[in-house]
């Protein structure tokens, strides 16, 4: 990901530094089940451990090694053996690349999603937060972008809330589904290499056992936590995309924080544009089509093959650290989010009432009339305030079929809002629980 989407702390993750420190982990830790089952001495164990502790990684001369053998991992281990000296002879015994490479790629994904979860759980702060200050502030609900009937913009919030809640419950399970270690030797049949190794190793880097490798991990795991990336993606351009068209200049009911010194456009000095959300939209694009390129990655060759390899060294990096970009950004953009109850009020009255027409035909047909005799009445005068425009309520009035059925006072009571408002205090149970 390049640099102007990309957070210090997860690039860390990715950085050939924080790599071959991984690898050695693995190493070091490997060495250390094998002395203790007698595969190694102690002695060069304690070494390799106290030397690599100290050492600081040559990236350069890694490289330099890798352009002569072509191999990253056997460059890693000439660059650690000039590191550690005679004792590096017991490295790497009955282990493979993809023991190793497979198992540091489970540690980085862990490591990802741990700051991922954070960004979540910001992100949810937020919307909670705004949810409750804006859980009776009243405005229009539309379906096909066309006024249908009023909710609040706390409900709004909270709907992107209780998404965001299924996304971290998703994003654990999917933690969970890459976090396995890998060191079963040449086709995974532990035929050089103890299974203790393993399990040490496993238990050392907080992960479990894979519980049967061809020599790689199965990727079904992984396209399930890039798959379980694009989703949440999907949620942060479902959000974006709201507040995009909230913010259109004909709606304006929110709009993102606009900063001092901050310039919308090079050649209108009026404009104040909703860059962020319409940003948040396109890296939800870009994280979304790392999904596929995983999937593929599941069905390679017999005990192993690389075809994957090089996706995931794309992937990994690109999908976290964009979707880590894009949840901070979002959560930033709902803690300082301005919101326009007043616009939410004019906006809703915009149709002259027409927003209770669903009360006003129940009501109908609730006091006798046929459903189609109903529907036909309030849509005759719907209509008449769509194109000319008018108050619903006085043409309802002045309609002889509908006073014959229902009240004029009735009618009044009909276009309360409070009445659509009456059930708000148990969505915000649902999705929040007791209290605040």
């Amino acid at each position: 990901m390049i640099p102007r989407y990309t957070r210090p702390e997860m690039a860390a993750i990715w950085s050939p530094e924080s790599r071959f420190r991984i690898w050695f982990e693995i190493e070091a830790h490997a060495l250390d089940a094998m002395a203790e089952i007698g595969m190694v001495p102690a002695e060069a164990a304690r070494v390799v451990r106290e030397r690599g502790d100290k050492a600081v990684f040559d990236v350069a001369r890694i490289d330099e090694i890798e352009r002569e053998t072509r191999h990253d991992v056997i460059a890693f281990l000439t660059h650690l053996a000039e590191i550690v000296g005679p004792e590096a002879r017991f490295i790497h015994q009955g282990l493979t690349s993809s023991d190793i490479l497979d198992t540091c790629f489970s540690v980085q994904l862990v490591r990802a999603a741990d700051l991922l979860t954070a960004d979540l759980d910001r992100l949810l702060a937020a919307l909670k937060t705004r949810a409750y200050e804006h859980k009776d502030t009243v405005c229009i609900g539309r379906s096909h972008a066309i006024h249908a009937e009023p909710t609040t913009f706390g409900i709004k919030l909270a709907y992107a809330f209780a998404e965001f809640a299924r996304a971290r419950r998703r994003l654990h399970a999917a933690r969970e589904e890459v976090a396995t270690a890998a060191l079963s030797g040449a086709v995974g049949t532990f035929a050089n290499i103890d299974p203790r190794v393993e399990e040490h190793v496993a238990r050392a880097l907080g992960l479990r056992p894979e519980p049967i490798s061809t020599q790689v991990i199965p990727r079904d795991r992984h396209a399930m936590y890039f798959a379980t990336l694009g989703v949440i993606a999907s949620s942060v351009e479902r959000l974006a995309t709201e507040i995009r068209h909230l913010q259109r200049t004909e709606v304006r009911e929110v709009e993102e924080f606009f900063s001092k010194g901050q310039k919308g456009s090079s050649a209108m000095p009026h404009k104040r544009n909703p860059v962020l959300s319409e940003n948040l939209t396109g890296l939800a694009r870009l994280v979304r089509a790392t999904a596929a390129p995983a999937m593929e990655n599941v069905a390679l060759w017999h005990e192993r093959d690389i075809s994957h390899s090089s996706v995931e060294r794309v992937i990994g990096p690109d999908a976290t650290i964009g979707l880590d970009f894009a949840l901070s950004r979002l959560g930033g953009l709902i803690e300082n989010l301005l919101v326009y109850p007043d616009a939410m009020q004019r906006n809703l009255d915009q149709l002259g009432g027409l927003v209770h027409s669903q009360r006003v035909l129940l009501a109908l047909t609730q006091a006798g009339m046929s459903r189609e005799d109903a529907y036909a009445a309030v849509q005759r005068n719907a209509m008449q305030v769509w194109e000319q425009g008018g108050d619903f309520l006085a043409l309802l009035k002045a309609d002889d079929a509908v006073v014959a059925a229902v009240t004029e006072a009735d009618l009044e009571a009909l276009f309360d809002l409070g009445y659509h408002l009456k059930n708000t205090d148990e969505l915000f149970r649902r999705v929040f629980g007791t209290g605040n």
